[in-house]
């Protein structure tokens, strides 16, 4: 999992890219042209930056290579979501053929905008079976109104990283399954030190590190959206229910001044000193990349995984998570379409390429037999996080045309409310529900 993964700008403003959407269509309709088996050179687009990560990424380029000789693949990393859109804006022989995104939450905009092509026909002409290939929150995730612009590109899975030894110090047994469970866990792994900590159980604010308001929401049964396509959140009482729990675990660990104050002594979130390599935290809302790093950064510690607390009347779905990754598709203004296809295809299907590519950046695969295969590297804490991929009721937030905003106004609207300077919980929903209807209907 790279630093600008989490830090790529999710506000592309691809909504000007409405010039794509005539040609694109008209490539989901007659098909692509150009002949894959003949001598070409495609361009690839990819975010990936640290060296491990981009000799990763090569391998894989060529092995596809080797099993097609036809086909030269000019490789570019580092691509973030603003360089993309400027590049697909601008069309021109130049721009890429396959691209890459990490922002999941931007497929709405992708695939509305025809900034991504629709795959269906190239998908149709592989005769390929994707509820038989994919897991479906990574293909729900991929798609956008019956549009299918993209296929993923590994995924990674969030659960819940605790300190053993901190845990048998406070005579805990096992990981809490439900809320109720982990706001007493949390207190009891809580160690006070004068007016801050010596060591916080959990650190529940909504800007503690992928402590966001989606990764809360996803161990709820919840709906943002009702079935005309409105803002649920005032309606749906899972909303009210999180953001209840989530104040009331801020005010019995010391409260939002408190616990923000002892925020600022944390170190970098992709560095060594994360508070939970340092002790500082006990538990850990994260990703699967979570583990490595940590034991990258040498903790004094056993490090125990497992899924996310669920709420308490929906135990029997523990087990369940939050679900992202990369996303990949065709440029629309490709003259290689067929070729581009066969890469696409490849990185996203072929199992022994999703292996060796989740093996060597330690993310999750993103096809069943990937991630069943004896090829993969499964340690003992990383097969949590295979296993959240694979349950049926993990979660991403829906796609809307308008990409994550609604995301964002919703978790504006969570630092106002943990902070107290909202105190009525339903009015603030109802204003927040009427501002993400407003801002969708304004970008149709």
């Amino acid at each position: 999992m790279p630093e600008n993964r989490r830090r790529a700008a999710a506000a592309a403003a691809l909504a000007s890219m409405c010039l794509l959407v005539t040609a694109c269509t008209g490539q989901s309709q007659t098909g692509a042209t150009d002949d894959p088996d003949a001598e070409t050179t495609i361009t690839f687009w990819h975010g990936w930056s640290a060296p491990a990560e981009v000799k990763a990424v090569q391998d894989n380029i060529d092995r596809f290579e080797k099993a097609h000789p036809n086909i030269e693949v000019k490789v570019v990393g580092n691509i973030n979501d603003d360089k993309l859109n400027q590049a697909l804006r601008a069309g021109g022989s130049n721009g890429p053929d396959v691209v890459s995104s990490f922002t999941t939450s931007n497929i709405g905009k992708f695939c509305s905008s025809g900034a991504f092509l629709d795959l269906k026909p190239f998908i149709e002409k592989s005769k390929l079976d994707l509820d038989k290939t994919i897991p479906k929150p990574m293909l729900d995730y991929t798609r956008f109104e019956g549009t299918r612009c993209a296929l993923p590109l590994l995924g990674d899975a969030y659960g819940l990283y605790y300190n053993k030894d901190a845990f048998e110090k406070a005579g805990i047994t096992s990981p809490p399954k439900t809320w109720s469970e982990f706001a007493k866990v949390a207190k009891k792994l809580t160690v006070t030190k004068g007016d801050s900590y010596e060591q916080l159980g959990f650190m529940p604010n909504y800007h503690g590190y992928e402590t966001v308001v989606s990764h809360y929401m996803s161990q709820w049964d919840h709906a943002y959206f009702d079935e005309d396509g409105k803002s649920n959140i005032a309606k749906d009482p899972a909303f009210a229910e999180m953001f209840t729990y989530q104040k009331s675990l801020v005010d019995s660990l010391g409260g939002f001044a408190k616990l923000e104050k002892y925020r600022t002594t944390f170190g970098d979130e992709w560095g060594a000193k994360h508070p939970f390599h340092t002790g500082q935290v006990a538990m850990q809302l994260d990703g699967e990349w979570r583990l490595g790093m940590a034991q990258d950064a040498g903790v004094g510690f056993e490090i125990g995984t497992a899924p996310m607390p669920v709420a308490d009347d929906e135990v029997d779905e523990y087990g369940k998570g939050f679900l992202s990754g990369t996303i990949i598709g065709i440029a629309p203004q490709s003259e290689k379409q067929n070729a581009a296809w066969e890469l696409v295809k490849y990185l996203t299907t072929d199992t022994d390429a999703v292996v060796s590519f989740a093996n060597a950046i330690h993310n999750v695969p993103s096809t069943f037999a990937a991630l069943k295969s004896p090829d993969l590297k499964v340690e003992p804490g990383f097969k949590t996080f295979l296993d959240i991929a694979q349950n049926p009721h993990s979660n991403t937030p829906p796609a809307s045309v308008n990409g994550s905003t609604y995301q964002t106004t919703l978790q504006d609207f969570g630092y106002q409310y943990e902070s107290g300077k909202v105190k009525d919980l339903r009015a603030g929903l109802e204003k927040t529900a009427k501002q993400i209807d407003t801002d969708i209907e304004q970008a149709k």
